[in-house]
């Protein structure tokens, strides 16, 4: 076997495969490039989702002409130094890698000014370097990438259309706004105003990047636990979205997603959140750089941290501290005093009126380590440094299961397996079971719910709602199936305000929803007005609807309509079936009967069983005649 060098060319464009597969990628590489120069002011344009046309303006530092060549080369950097700095990397970027990456596979120049020098300008094309030469140009630099992945077609055939690039270029940007609210951001896409920042803090941000109302529908934390610092804002118990595209987390400034973190706020949020609804936040953690590592990532899009029980337990405890309005919430939300509480926990509206009476006396913070200490967590020494955390993946959660008092762990009293297969085998015979209605004689009814029939030696009990229901359920999808699209003009258009990726994600899809006898178009930056709906369905919740619609994002890139619009139907039977507890008269009993044709395995639209058998030799057990 015989070894190759590859050449620059090509490990270049293998690098680039990693670091900047995607417009947006690109974007976060050279903002996070202007943040580290210490800018104030940040500029982001794009044309053609980013494939055309990425340029970044800036007023950092700036690049001396001396260095602007050594600017293009691979793993030049000026943020390391050492190997050891890996472990205390407070910079966004590190590595060196992005701009020889990003001139390897586009056409590139930097424009750059430093406060006392002059303005100096560099094109490379393809990994081609031209000459460094005069330019005009203020403080700081000015990056253009242009023919994004020309020179690699394979690589351009796998991106996305320009507007779902778009969306998630604009997604980056927003998450700039977001984790630094002090930097002055402009976006411009198309040569259209998509964001605006003003550097005025981080209420400013969320209502750039969201409005102002999201503020009124959330907490604002500020809390130090076990040495790590958390805050930032997170909806209310009432405050929901449909996906997580809502959902933000800065890591010592670096916007990264995290399991970790991620599932210990989905679990405090756990008791109030419905299904298919996620929370609200844009969270800050602050901690020792030694005890976070960001060398995990080949974009940087996640963090390792040394222990991430004491990680989930902090931003658990905090978090559900506030949602349950306890005591010591006031001690995490940012606009209280940080004194202790001698009071009994609270209740929701005594934490947010701030109503509880406070003693003078602070709580005691803890640090990190004495957090380690007191929790007994096991942090192993690599290479025979005590002092050094070890980076853990995060550890599995474990259930044990309890055997019932009188059995034996792992010898239960009975094959719950072939119990199972029993059911499981009744079920499917049940399914497949047709009886002619004429067989079946009226016996009468239970609890004004349960028609009991009778047929030889077998008893079906019928819930009358759940065979009603499916009926009419049948009835308004056959009709629905072979019907005429008809829209109904609504006298006050709906809008459907979303963010960037939202609203790339009903663009795609508005032809499916015209399809289907609704009149949508865009309206304004991000939002999505509706002016008919179908003549059919004008009276469904659109709020709802469209909720349903856009966790869709969550699994499929895809609009399920065909599932949403089934249970739009559902709900519609449900409401005009028979309810339980209503009494049926004999006629009405017989045409129930006769409609479902004998069909015993038949199932309510949301998936309960509408007929239970009973043999005679079962109900003779239950009275001890046989055995």
């Amino acid at each position: 076997m015989k070894i190759n060098v590859l050449t620059a060319e090509i490990y270049n464009k293998i690098a680039a495969g990693e670091v900047v597969d995607r417009p947006y990628s690109v974007v976060k590489e050279l903002v996070e490039n202007a943040i580290d120069a210490g800018a104030t002011e940040i500029s982001v344009e794009i044309a053609g989702g980013g494939k055309k046309l990425i340029r970044i303006t800036d007023n950092g530092c700036g690049i001396g002409k001396d260095d602007l060549k050594l600017a293009f080369l691979p793993h030049a950097t000026s943020k390391l130094k050492s190997a050891e700095d890996l472990f205390t990397v407070q910079t966004l970027g590190f590595r060196g890698e992005a701009i020889a990456s990003i001139a390897a596979v586009s056409r590139m120049n930097i424009i750059s000014k430093t406060e006392n020098g002059e303005a100096h300008s560099l094109c490379v094309s393809g990994g081609v370097f031209g000459e460094v030469t005069t330019a005009a140009g203020a403080n700081g630099t000015q990056v253009t990438v242009e023919d994004l992945f020309y020179n690699t077609p394979a690589r351009l055939k796998f991106l996305k259309s320009d507007g779902q690039e778009e969306a998630d270029v604009s997604n980056m940007v927003a998450r700039f706004i977001l984790s630094h609210p002090e930097i002055s951001f402009t976006y411009t896409v198309a040569g259209k105003v998509k964001f605006r920042s003003f550097g005025d803090g981080l209420k400013g941000a969320i209502s750039v990047v969201y409005d102002a109302q999201t503020l009124s529908n959330c907490f604002e934390i500020a809390a130090d636990k076990h040495g790590i610092k958390l805050s930032g804002f997170i909806g209310n118990q009432n405050f929901s979205k449909p996906n997580r595209s809502y959902q933000s987390l800065f890591v010592n400034g670096r916007y990264v997603v995290n399991q970790t973190v991620g599932s210990a706020v989905t679990n405090a949020y756990g008791a109030y959140l419905m299904k298919r609804q996620y929370p609200f936040y844009v969270l800050f953690l602050e901690m020792p750089p030694e005890i976070v590592d960001v060398n995990v990532h080949p974009n940087k899009a996640d963090v390792r941290f040394a222990d991430n029980q004491i990680i989930y337990g902090s931003v658990y405890s905090v978090i559900s501290s506030v949602l349950d309005g306890n005591s010591r919430a006031l001690e995490y939300l940012a606009d209280v005093p940080k004194t202790a509480v001698t009071e009994q926990p609270a209740t929701h509206s005594a934490v947010q009126n701030d109503t509880l009476q406070k003693s003078t006396q602070p709580y005691e913070t803890m640090s990190y380590q004495q957090a380690i200490k007191e929790l007994q967590f096991d942090i192993s020494p690599v290479g025979g440094k005590p002092s050094e955390p070890r980076f853990l993946e995060p550890a599995p959660v474990k259930f044990e299961v309890h055997a019932p008092k009188g059995e034996i762990k792992g010898e239960p009293k009975e094959d719950f397996f072939a119990e199972n297969q029993r059911y499981l085998r009744e079920t499917e015979k049940m399914q497949q079971e047709r009886i002619d209605p004429a067989q079946l004689e009226y016996k009468g009814e239970l609890f004004r719910t349960y028609l009991i029939y009778e047929t030889g030696d077998n008893a079906y009990f019928i819930d009358q709602h759940a065979a009603h229901e499916r009926l009419i359920y049948n009835r308004l999808r056959e009709k629905w199936e072979k019907r005429e699209v008809v829209s109904q003009p609504m006298l006050m258009p709906y809008i459907v305000n979303a963010n960037a990726q939202e609203f790339a994600f009903l663009k795609a899809n508005f032809n499916i929803l015209r399809e289907i006898g609704f009149e949508v178009e865009e309206f304004g930056n991000t939002s999505i007005k509706v002016s008919a709906v179908p003549m059919d369905l004008q009276s469904m919740n659109l709020e709802v609807f469209f909720r349903e619609v856009l966790a869709s994002m969550e699994s499929l890139r895809a609009v399920r309509l065909t599932d949403i619009l089934k249970d739009r139907l559902a709900t519609s039977a449900c409401k005009a079936a028979v309810k339980g507890g209503e009494r049926l008269t004999e006629q009405e009993v017989r045409a129930l009967i006769d409609e479902t044709e004998g069909d015993m395995g038949m199932k309510c639209p949301h998936g309960r069983p509408v007929a239970v058998k009973m043999k005679k030799s079962e109900i003779e057990k239950l009275f001890k005649r046989i055995v």
